[in-house]
């Protein structure tokens, strides 16, 4: 609650902004919803509000398409299903029932909260249309049905239109600010991890608490990659660039990390070139961290490069192990290289850097399955209590409910809890001032406009300031919403004002969020063991297809990303964090995957035989390792491969180097299953 009072009393100047551009943007979509006389502007209100949570013009452009787009497909649907079920309204209550779930369960295959409200959108006007005609069977035809879905698809989208020209025309914010802003914190946060990993000294609770800092911020500049492409000619550009140092970062991790567990649990490996190369990188990541400069970062990272590469040149590496870090270390500066360009490219247009594609969601049809059931019982409670009490009030616990149930779905459970007791405090005070405060000064008025704006734009003004906000954003939400139905504004308020109306709608509006918070404690999904099992082994079948792909690193990559990011979050409560570093080994298997293919046939001039039984073989075990056990197959298969190489070439220094690849995967593999087996024990 302190911060609740810092954010009313002391608020920022942003959110000041913020909330102004909000009471705008509203009060232009009631004053538009009125003069069109539609019947309950307040959902012109309600789409504007959803369009405020975050105020940059891109993600307001992209949240106003997607609920557009929703918007139309649901009122479609809701029309077709009134059409040939409106004689059959149980039948068409089982139909709903099926197409809530169904959206419900697709947006839990996408990843960005725009492309998720596209879909909550889609499920919720068609219930709205269905319900509303359903209300009045008396009064329904094929007229009534048009008319209701136009009605209500008008309202909403006239909200996102006069939400998206406040927000390009009143104090503009750009995407570009914010991901230019984040990018920069999720480099600084991994060169401070590179010199952590590096760092013999450094905790194993400071390095992954750096791991899921970084994974945090690289969730948000991956979002918000899409929306600047709405930004302008250089939009696009843009979204590429930051789609690159996503990738870029998540490479550097899994690389490091190679480093780092060499020298914590094989000491006995490391030689003095070995040495002298990590320190080498060490204080050059030092020496990049501490600096704000681009052009120092990058010359240094060109140094870096030229100083390894001379090492190399004045150093007979016989080592095979040896031969094969230094190839891992030149990869390193290789992709820091890349990954700066990439931040400069944030501002500057680089036509050279490559088109690198976004990150790809992680689909799990049984997470979808446990998500699409959870909303369908959410609408089935609402619907037995609306049949069986006939209160036209009852519909809000069927509404409001299936909104937060899309919504809040990928929310982990303890977080959901406090979620949704603030939306519940919300809805009280909604309630409280929309009784003494709204309903009774506008029962009061001559139905004019100036007066109904003037009287709500102190509630809204408030609510915003308090949806700005992530920590209070459930307060705001929970607030604005049930407010702007419990007042219903209209041309004429002075017959508005009914506390048996308002009451019952305000309890069924606590009472539904009340069901919604229990049914999320019954029905909580599957186990995070068997989504993280369910993970690792769609990341096994990818092991076995990358190299059938025509762009391998970019295909593997663009997969990887989201299951790093579900299965850091999934891994956070644990102490060894495991999960967390096999996901990262399994990024790294992919590389060096590609890496070998490609040595391989440039070597051999041809793709030698044992090659695709070494890449099943590495697959399996690393599934093997995902259930804690090491399979030997592995070292078998990389000695057959070895030997092929060796009759087909004979002695050379890369083949040296593959060996002591084949020896470093073999030694993470041994030590990933036995972490995995240690913490399932």
């Amino acid at each position: 609650m302190e911060i609740v009072f810092r954010n009313l009393f002391y608020p920022e100047k942003q959110a000041v902004i913020f909330a102004l551009k909000g009471v705008i943007a509203m009060a232009m979509a009631l004053t538009v919803a009125l003069a069109l006389n539609l019947d309950r502007p307040y959902w012109a209100l309600v789409s504007a509000i959803f369009l405020q949570m975050r105020p940059e013009s891109g993600l307001v452009v992209e949240k106003a398409i997607c609920q557009i787009v929703g918007t139309i497909i649901g009122g479609l649907f809701g029309i077709f299903l009134l059409t040939q079920f409106a004689s059959y309204p149980y039948v068409a209550l089982g139909v709903l029932t099926l197409w809530l779930g169904l959206n419900s369960a697709l947006s839990a295959m996408v990843r960005q909260a725009n492309f998720v409200y596209a879909f909550a959108m889609a499920a919720v006007t068609s219930e709205i249309i269905v319900l509303l005609v359903m209300a009045s069977p008396s009064t329904a035809s094929s007229q009534a049905v048009f008319d209701v879905a136009q009605a209500r698809v008008s309202e909403i989208i006239i909200g996102s239109i006069c939400a998206g020209i406040v927000s390009h025309l009143f104090w503009p914010v750009k995407v570009k600010d914010s991901l230019q802003k984040q990018s920069q914190s999720v480099i600084n946060q991994t060169l401070h991890y590179l010199v952590t990993e590096l760092d013999t000294a450094g905790s194993h609770e400071a390095r992954h608490k750096q791991i899921d800092g970084i994974m945090a911020t690289l969730g948000i500049v991956s979002e918000d990659s899409s929306a600047v492409t709405y930004e302008g000619p250089k939009g696009p550009g843009r979204s590429r660039a930051a789609n690159q140092l996503c990738q870029k970062v998540l490479s550097l991790l899994a690389l490091v990390q190679i480093f780092g567990r060499l020298q914590r649990r094989h000491s006995e490996l490391m030689t003095p070139a070995l040495t002298q190369l990590l320190d080498q990188l060490r204080a050059a990541f030092i020496r990049i961290a501490e600096s704000s400069d681009f052009d120092y970062c990058l010359e240094q990272v060109k140094i870096l490069r030229r100083d390894l590469a001379e090492y190399r040149a004045n150093n007979n590496i016989d080592a095979p192990f040896d031969s094969h870090m230094l190839n891992v270390g030149a990869d390193i500066t290789a992709d820091l290289t890349v990954l700066l360009r990439a931040y400069k490219a944030l501002e500057e247009r680089d036509s050279t850097l490559l088109n690198a594609p976004s990150m790809m969601s992680y689909r799990d049809p049984l997470a979808g399955l446990a998500i699409g059931l959870r909303t369908s019982v959410v609408f089935l409670i609402g619907a037995c209590i609306w049949v069986g009490t006939g209160s036209s009030a009852a519909l809000m616990i069927m509404i409001l409910p299936v909104i937060f149930s899309i919504m809040l779905a990928r929310l982990p459970l303890m977080v959901l809890k406090v979620v949704l007791k603030r939306l519940l405090i919300g809805v009280i005070v909604a309630t409280v001032v929309a009784l003494f405060f709204a309903l009774n000064l506008l029962s009061q008025s001559t139905g004019q406009l100036e007066i109904l704006l003037l009287v709500l734009a102190g509630p809204y003004f408030i609510g915003l300031l308090l949806l700005f906000d992530r920590q209070t954003l459930p307060y705001g939400l929970g607030f604005c919403i049930p407010f702007s139905i419990l007042v219903s504004p209209s041309r004429d308020m002075s017959r508005a004002f009914s506390i048996d109306t308002t009451l019952s709608s305000a309890m069924a509006i606590f009472t539904g969020v009340c069901i919604l918070f229990w049914v999320f404690h019954l029905i909580t999904g599957p186990s995070v063991q068997l989504l993280v099992h369910r993970i690792f082994k769609t990341t096994y079948q990818d092991l076995l297809e990358m190299n059938q792909q025509s762009s391998p690193a970019a295909w593997y990559n663009r997969r990887m990303a989201d299951r790093l990011l579900r299965l850091t979050n999934y891994d956070q409560g644990s102490k060894s964090r495991a999960i967390t570093d096999l996901a990262l080994t399994a990024l790294n298997l992919g590389h060096v995957s590609i890496r070998l293919h490609s040595i391989c046939e440039s070597m051999a001039g041809k793709r030698p035989t044992s090659l695709d039984v070494w890449q099943r073989s590495l697959a399996k075990a690393f599934l093997s390792a995902s259930k804690g056990k090491h399979d030997p197959r592995f070292e078998n298969a990389s000695k057959a491969l070895y030997d092929e190489l060796s009759s087909l070439v004979g002695e050379s220094n890369q083949l040296e180097a593959i060996q002591g690849m084949f020896l470093r995967i073999n030694l993470t593999f041994e030590r990933s299953a036995e972490a995995i087996a240690a913490q399932k024990v």
